[in-house]
């Protein structure tokens, strides 16, 4: 299953791509598919046919696994 995660890199823009699984406790970096920003555009330091980038934990302040369509929820009050 993959997840759609928003990364924080320290000192530059947040980055979205996708991740197969979740790292494991002593993985020694981040492996991202499709790397975007996040209004879709190619993220300047990559080249724009890069489609795989491993990420150093050492340069990632924090990761944000976004909720896919089916997971999200929109909770409305109806009033009668």
């Amino acid at each position: 299953m993959a997840y759609t995660v928003l990364i924080h890199i320290l000192n530059e823009d947040a980055i979205v791509g996708e991740i197969e699984e979740l790292p494991e406790q002593n993985s020694p970096f981040l492996v991202l598919t499709s790397p975007r920003l996040r209004d879709g555009r190619d993220v300047s330091y990559f080249l724009p046919e890069t489609h795989t980038v491993l990420l150093p934990w050492n340069r990632i302040h924090s990761v944000e696994i976004l909720p896919t369509e089916g997971e999200e929820k929109i909770v409305t009050f109806v009033r009668e």
